[in-house]
């Protein structure tokens, strides 16, 4: 049974590897590395802004929030090629939604790379809606939001 915890500081190893797996099959595509495999993430766990999802004392997941005045940011969402397509991505946005509410914003806000095809398809089937489109530090960015 998959559960979702607050990431440690002994997760950082895990998580790093995690993100590198999950993002390397869009390097060709987008024609660098993925933002995301560039991330302090034993810093960012510091923040307490990384959780994981684990299955049987395994890392099958992970979502990266930071809150907002007015929304929460979900910066990072990665799930490793071998557990894709059992839910852990929809499990860990409907985490999100919650925390959001818990926090008590009305908006979970995220980005993506519009390379990553499979995500704008992905989002707006679980209820988020397009914003605007930016190039920012040089990656095509695909903006979404949606309202808790």
């Amino acid at each position: 049974m998959v559960s979702i915890r607050s990431a440690r500081p002994d997760d950082a190893h895990a998580v790093s590897v995690l993100i590198d797996e999950a993002f390397a099959p869009y390097i060709d595509r987008i024609g660098t590395e993925p933002a995301p495999m560039h991330t302090d993430y034993p810093a960012l766990i510091d923040t307490g802004a990384v959780w994981v999802a684990e299955d049987e004392g395994q890392l099958v997941g992970t979502i990266v929030l930071t809150p907002g005045p007015d929304h929460l940011l979900l910066d990072n969402l990665a799930v490793p090629t071998l557990a894709r397509g059992l839910g852990i991505g929809a499990l860990l946005l409907d985490f999100a939604a919650e925390h959001g509410r818990a926090l008590g914003v009305a908006e979970l806000r995220l980005y993506t790379n519009a390379a990553m095809t499979e995500n704008l398809a992905f989002y707006p089937r679980r209820g988020f809606v397009e914003t605007h489109r930016s190039t920012i530090d040089g990656f095509d960015r695909v903006f979404f939001s949606k309202q808790l």
